[in-house]
Protein backbone atom coordinates (compact mmCIF):
# COMPACT_ATOMS: atom_id res chain seq x y z
CA UNK A 1 0.00 0.00 0.00
CA UNK A 2 1.58 3.20 -1.17
CA UNK A 3 1.42 6.86 -2.48
CA UNK A 4 2.55 7.91 -5.51
CA UNK A 5 3.50 11.31 -6.70
CA UNK A 6 4.48 12.71 -10.66
CA UNK A 7 3.61 16.16 -12.33
CA UNK A 8 2.47 14.29 -15.42
CA UNK A 9 -1.07 14.58 -15.51
CA UNK A 10 -0.95 11.47 -18.33
CA UNK A 11 0.50 9.47 -15.96
CA UNK A 12 -1.72 10.34 -13.23
CA UNK A 13 -4.43 9.57 -15.36
CA UNK A 14 -3.65 6.36 -16.64
CA UNK A 15 -3.46 4.80 -13.46
CA UNK A 16 -5.76 6.83 -11.53
CA UNK A 17 -9.04 8.06 -14.50
CA UNK A 18 -11.03 4.92 -13.88
CA UNK A 19 -11.48 5.32 -10.29
CA UNK A 20 -12.33 9.03 -10.27
CA UNK A 21 -14.94 8.17 -12.72
CA UNK A 22 -16.22 5.93 -10.69
CA UNK A 23 -17.43 8.22 -7.90
CA UNK A 24 -17.69 11.57 -10.35
CA UNK A 25 -19.68 13.40 -7.79
CA UNK A 26 -17.62 13.11 -4.80
CA UNK A 27 -14.28 13.24 -6.89
CA UNK A 28 -15.94 16.45 -9.22
CA UNK A 29 -12.71 18.80 -8.02
CA UNK A 30 -10.26 16.33 -8.82
CA UNK A 31 -11.54 15.48 -12.38
CA UNK A 32 -12.12 19.07 -13.37
CA UNK A 33 -8.57 20.27 -11.84
CA UNK A 34 -6.96 17.21 -14.12
CA UNK A 35 -9.18 17.83 -16.66
CA UNK A 36 -7.73 21.23 -17.17
CA UNK A 37 -4.05 20.52 -16.58
CA UNK A 38 -4.21 18.69 -19.41
CA UNK A 39 -6.51 20.35 -21.81
CA UNK A 40 -4.19 23.65 -20.83
CA UNK A 41 -1.21 22.44 -19.89
CA UNK A 42 0.75 22.58 -16.41
CA UNK A 43 0.91 26.30 -15.57
CA UNK A 44 -3.13 26.66 -15.85
CA UNK A 45 -3.55 27.63 -12.70
CA UNK A 46 -0.52 29.41 -11.77
CA UNK A 47 3.55 29.27 -12.11
CA UNK A 48 4.19 26.86 -9.76
CA UNK A 49 4.53 22.79 -10.70
CA UNK A 50 1.41 20.89 -9.95
CA UNK A 51 1.81 17.89 -8.09
CA UNK A 52 -0.36 14.84 -8.49
CA UNK A 53 -0.65 11.40 -6.32
CA UNK A 54 -2.67 7.98 -5.96
CA UNK A 55 -2.82 5.76 -3.35
CA UNK A 56 -2.48 1.94 -4.32
CA UNK A 57 -4.39 -0.44 -1.80
CA UNK A 58 -3.36 -4.13 -1.25
CA UNK A 59 -5.09 -5.51 -4.70
CA UNK A 60 -3.10 -2.53 -6.71
CA UNK A 61 -6.37 -0.94 -7.22
CA UNK A 62 -6.42 2.96 -6.60
CA UNK A 63 -8.25 4.16 -3.43
CA UNK A 64 -7.15 7.45 -2.98
CA UNK A 65 -5.80 11.06 -4.86
CA UNK A 66 -4.42 13.94 -4.71
CA UNK A 67 -4.16 17.15 -6.60
CA UNK A 68 -2.12 20.31 -5.56
CA UNK A 69 -1.90 23.22 -7.92
CA UNK A 70 -0.02 26.20 -6.31
CA UNK A 71 -0.91 28.62 -4.88
CA UNK A 72 -4.55 26.80 -3.81
CA UNK A 73 -4.32 24.34 -1.62
CA UNK A 74 -3.69 20.44 -1.99
CA UNK A 75 -7.48 18.73 -3.42
CA UNK A 76 -7.60 15.69 -1.63
CA UNK A 77 -10.90 12.85 -3.72
CA UNK A 78 -12.23 9.92 -2.26
CA UNK A 79 -9.51 8.31 -0.10
CA UNK A 80 -9.75 4.92 2.00
CA UNK A 81 -8.79 5.71 5.67
CA UNK A 82 -5.33 3.93 5.42
CA UNK A 83 -4.54 6.57 1.97
CA UNK A 84 -5.59 10.09 4.50
CA UNK A 85 -3.55 8.52 7.30
CA UNK A 86 -0.53 7.48 5.13
CA UNK A 87 -0.70 10.89 3.83
CA UNK A 88 1.15 13.30 5.93
CA UNK A 89 4.02 10.68 6.38
CA UNK A 90 5.07 10.88 2.89
CA UNK A 91 3.92 14.64 1.22
CA UNK A 92 4.46 17.85 3.78
CA UNK A 93 1.04 19.68 3.42
CA UNK A 94 0.25 22.89 4.03
CA UNK A 95 -3.22 22.24 4.76
CA UNK A 96 -5.80 20.70 2.92
CA UNK A 97 -9.25 20.66 0.93
CA UNK A 98 -10.93 17.43 1.80
CA UNK A 99 -14.42 15.96 3.22
CA UNK A 100 -14.93 16.66 6.58
CA UNK A 101 -14.18 13.57 8.18
CA UNK A 102 -10.83 13.39 5.81
CA UNK A 103 -9.82 17.05 6.76
CA UNK A 104 -10.34 16.70 10.32
CA UNK A 105 -8.10 13.55 10.44
CA UNK A 106 -5.13 15.42 8.85
CA UNK A 107 -5.81 18.56 10.61
CA UNK A 108 -5.56 16.17 14.28
CA UNK A 109 -1.71 15.91 12.90
CA UNK A 110 -0.43 19.44 13.28
CA UNK A 111 -0.28 21.13 16.24
CA UNK A 112 -2.06 24.47 14.77
CA UNK A 113 -4.21 25.31 12.60
CA UNK A 114 -7.53 26.80 11.30
CA UNK A 115 -10.70 26.31 8.89
CA UNK A 116 -10.79 28.93 6.41
CA UNK A 117 -13.72 27.32 4.57
CA UNK A 118 -16.50 25.00 4.78
CA UNK A 119 -18.06 24.33 1.32
CA UNK A 120 -21.14 22.14 0.66
CA UNK A 121 -21.27 20.28 -2.33
CA UNK A 122 -25.00 20.28 -4.07
CA UNK A 123 -26.11 18.52 -6.86
CA UNK A 124 -29.28 19.50 -9.38
CA UNK A 125 -32.39 16.95 -8.19
CA UNK A 126 -35.86 18.03 -9.88
CA UNK A 127 -35.45 21.01 -10.99
CA UNK A 128 -37.43 24.02 -9.66
CA UNK A 129 -37.53 27.39 -12.14
CA UNK A 130 -37.64 30.49 -9.39
CA UNK A 131 -41.01 31.99 -8.83
CA UNK A 132 -41.73 34.96 -9.11
CA UNK A 133 -39.17 34.59 -12.02
CA UNK A 134 -37.10 37.75 -12.55
CA UNK A 135 -37.29 40.34 -15.42
CA UNK A 136 -35.01 39.69 -17.94
CA UNK A 137 -33.49 36.69 -20.10
CA UNK A 138 -30.28 34.73 -20.60
CA UNK A 139 -28.00 34.70 -23.14
CA UNK A 140 -24.38 32.96 -23.80
CA UNK A 141 -21.59 35.14 -23.18
CA UNK A 142 -19.06 36.18 -26.16
CA UNK A 143 -15.92 37.11 -26.65
CA UNK A 144 -17.37 40.60 -26.81
CA UNK A 145 -18.17 40.48 -23.31
CA UNK A 146 -14.64 39.04 -21.99
CA UNK A 147 -14.02 42.88 -20.17
CA UNK A 148 -17.12 42.42 -18.32
CA UNK A 149 -16.42 38.32 -17.69
CA UNK A 150 -13.16 39.19 -16.51
CA UNK A 151 -14.18 42.21 -14.27
CA UNK A 152 -16.55 40.13 -12.74
CA UNK A 153 -14.80 36.78 -12.18
CA UNK A 154 -12.15 38.72 -10.49
CA UNK A 155 -14.81 40.12 -7.98
CA UNK A 156 -16.20 36.43 -7.63
CA UNK A 157 -12.57 35.72 -6.55
CA UNK A 158 -12.30 38.53 -3.72
CA UNK A 159 -15.56 37.91 -2.58
CA UNK A 160 -15.01 33.90 -1.92
CA UNK A 161 -10.66 34.36 -0.96
CA UNK A 162 -9.73 32.88 -4.60
CA UNK A 163 -6.55 34.31 -6.15
CA UNK A 164 -7.92 36.32 -9.34
CA UNK A 165 -4.55 36.38 -11.79
CA UNK A 166 -6.24 33.81 -13.93
CA UNK A 167 -9.64 35.47 -14.63
CA UNK A 168 -8.28 36.18 -18.29
CA UNK A 169 -7.80 32.55 -18.84
CA UNK A 170 -11.13 31.56 -16.87
CA UNK A 171 -13.22 33.86 -19.47
CA UNK A 172 -11.58 32.75 -22.76
CA UNK A 173 -11.79 29.01 -22.08
CA UNK A 174 -15.14 29.39 -20.68
CA UNK A 175 -16.64 31.32 -23.88
CA UNK A 176 -14.72 29.53 -26.07
CA UNK A 177 -17.15 26.46 -24.85
CA UNK A 178 -20.01 28.73 -24.92
CA UNK A 179 -19.99 27.50 -21.18
CA UNK A 180 -20.55 31.32 -19.54
CA UNK A 181 -24.08 32.81 -19.13
CA UNK A 182 -25.27 36.36 -18.90
CA UNK A 183 -28.68 37.28 -17.52
CA UNK A 184 -29.73 40.28 -18.89
CA UNK A 185 -32.26 42.77 -17.61
CA UNK A 186 -33.60 45.77 -20.01
CA UNK A 187 -30.66 45.08 -22.23
CA UNK A 188 -27.91 44.99 -19.66
CA UNK A 189 -26.03 42.54 -17.87
CA UNK A 190 -26.76 41.83 -14.14
CA UNK A 191 -25.65 38.37 -13.10
CA UNK A 192 -23.29 35.28 -14.36
CA UNK A 193 -23.06 31.76 -13.82
CA UNK A 194 -20.50 29.47 -15.37
CA UNK A 195 -20.36 25.39 -16.29
CA UNK A 196 -16.92 23.60 -15.89
CA UNK A 197 -16.67 21.01 -18.56
CA UNK A 198 -18.36 17.80 -19.25
CA UNK A 199 -16.12 15.09 -17.41
CA UNK A 200 -17.31 11.62 -16.37
CA UNK A 201 -20.95 12.90 -17.00
CA UNK A 202 -20.95 15.23 -14.67
CA UNK A 203 -20.35 19.17 -14.94
CA UNK A 204 -20.15 21.69 -12.38
CA UNK A 205 -22.23 25.16 -11.93
CA UNK A 206 -19.25 27.53 -10.86
CA UNK A 207 -18.36 31.55 -10.95
CA UNK A 208 -22.14 32.38 -10.09
CA UNK A 209 -21.87 36.32 -9.94
CA UNK A 210 -24.29 39.52 -9.28
CA UNK A 211 -22.73 42.58 -8.78
CA UNK A 212 -23.70 44.55 -5.43
CA UNK A 213 -26.11 47.26 -7.32
CA UNK A 214 -28.15 44.28 -8.84
CA UNK A 215 -28.49 42.31 -5.79
CA UNK A 216 -31.88 41.11 -4.60
CA UNK A 217 -33.84 40.71 -7.87
CA UNK A 218 -33.42 37.00 -8.41
CA UNK A 219 -31.03 37.30 -11.15
CA UNK A 220 -28.53 34.80 -9.40
CA UNK A 221 -31.16 32.42 -8.65
CA UNK A 222 -32.82 32.22 -12.46
CA UNK A 223 -29.16 32.42 -14.53
CA UNK A 224 -28.04 29.66 -12.02
CA UNK A 225 -31.35 27.44 -13.18
CA UNK A 226 -30.84 28.05 -16.73
CA UNK A 227 -27.09 26.99 -17.09
CA UNK A 228 -28.33 23.93 -14.92
CA UNK A 229 -31.89 22.94 -17.49
CA UNK A 230 -29.36 23.75 -20.26
CA UNK A 231 -26.91 21.29 -18.98
CA UNK A 232 -29.61 18.67 -18.41
CA UNK A 233 -30.88 19.78 -21.48
CA UNK A 234 -27.45 18.45 -23.53
CA UNK A 235 -27.34 15.07 -21.57
CA UNK A 236 -25.41 15.46 -18.76
CA UNK A 237 -25.78 13.28 -15.90
CA UNK A 238 -25.06 15.01 -12.83
CA UNK A 239 -25.11 18.97 -12.26
CA UNK A 240 -23.06 20.40 -9.33
CA UNK A 241 -22.06 23.11 -7.81
CA UNK A 242 -20.38 24.15 -4.25
CA UNK A 243 -21.42 26.77 -1.95
CA UNK A 244 -19.80 28.53 1.27
CA UNK A 245 -21.97 27.32 4.30
CA UNK A 246 -20.97 30.50 5.32
CA UNK A 247 -22.97 32.32 3.29
CA UNK A 248 -27.13 31.01 4.18
CA UNK A 249 -28.34 33.43 1.08
CA UNK A 250 -26.61 31.41 -1.44
CA UNK A 251 -27.51 27.59 0.21
CA UNK A 252 -31.30 28.81 0.16
CA UNK A 253 -31.08 29.56 -2.90
CA UNK A 254 -30.24 26.54 -4.55
CA UNK A 255 -32.15 24.81 -2.65
CA UNK A 256 -35.14 26.49 -3.72
CA UNK A 257 -34.18 25.55 -7.49
CA UNK A 258 -34.08 22.00 -6.98
CA UNK A 259 -30.27 21.53 -5.46
CA UNK A 260 -30.09 18.69 -2.68
CA UNK A 261 -27.01 18.26 -0.64
CA UNK A 262 -24.58 15.43 -1.07
CA UNK A 263 -21.20 16.38 1.16
CA UNK A 264 -19.36 19.16 2.94
CA UNK A 265 -15.76 19.69 2.30
CA UNK A 266 -12.98 22.03 4.83
CA UNK A 267 -10.36 24.21 3.49
CA UNK A 268 -8.17 24.02 6.17
CA UNK A 269 -4.35 25.35 6.50
CA UNK A 270 -1.89 24.40 8.41
CA UNK A 271 -0.13 27.36 10.14
CA UNK A 272 4.01 27.23 11.47
CA UNK A 273 4.62 26.70 15.32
Amino acid sequence: MTWTFTDDVGAFLYAAGASLAARPAANTLVLTITATLRDQGPHAYGSGVPLLGWWSGPDGSVDGTLVRTPPFLPVLGTAAPAAVAALPGVLPLPGINADRDAARLLAARWPRHRVDKEHRLYRLGTPVPPSPGPAGAPRTATTADRALLAEWVRAFGEETGQPGGQAARIVDAATARGAMTLWEADGVPVSLAGVSPRVAGTVRVSHVYTPPEHRGHGYAAAVTADVGRAARESGVGEVLLFTDLANPTSNGVYRRIGYEAVSDRLLITAEPE
